[in-house]
């Protein structure tokens, strides 16, 4: 049986059934007016289509919550529009579709183990580990004297994505990325 959560219990990420159909909420607002009822503008994502939708309830309205199982699976290759991993345990392979990676495919290394989203046995997402190392295959040199701070360049990915990255990073750098926001944290020492 799934839980069972109130406007009040909303979160970003908190997975919710709509019309059997299972939803993220990606955000949400409460909002108590000086004249009548509170009530929760939010923000959710289809997990199987994609779709955006943006949804009024009334404060305290009661929801279904979407029984999705995550199962830690290896990231192996791109085979044309579909994404393969692998269960480790039993070596079963999933392919999901483009519209379901694309949220996560620029800091998607071959070989990450990441945890990929069930519903009713359905692969329908994936979530990444919150840190991924990263090589820079093509960046800009910084400019000798340029030290104003928090001063950034353009940096593109082994995986193809684009990050903002310091000046004193360059071409062939391992560096960390926070998957969660997209961002630069740290250049990583290799061995």
């Amino acid at each position: 049986m799934a839980d069972v959560y109130q406007t009040s219990d909303f979160r970003k990420g908190l997975k919710i059934l709509l019309d059997g159909d299972p939803y993220v909420i990606v955000d949400f607002q409460h909002v108590k007016p000086g004249k009548g009822n509170a009530f929760t503008r939010t923000r959710v994502k289809h997990m199987i289509t994609g779709a955006v939708l943006d949804k009024t309830w009334k404060s305290g309205e009661k929801f279904e919550g979407a029984d999705v199982e995550d199962r830690a699976m290896q990231y192996l290759y791109k085979d044309g529009d579909s994404y393969v991993f692998m269960d480790n345990a039993n070596y079963e392979q999933v392919h999901l579709t483009a519209e379901a990676v694309e949220d996560v495919k620029d800091f998607l290394p071959e070989n990450l183990t990441v945890q990929i989203m069930f519903f009713r046995e359905r692969a329908v997402g994936v979530a990444l580990p919150n840190f991924v190392d990263l090589q820079i295959t093509k960046c800009d040199p910084g400019v000798r004297g340029d030290t104003a701070t928090n001063v950034t360049k353009p940096a593109t990915l082994s995986t193809g994505g684009v990050v903002q990255v310091p000046l004193f990073v360059n071409e062939g750098d391992v560096i960390r990325i926070d998957t969660r926001s997209g961002t630069y944290l740290e250049r990583v020492a290799t061995r």
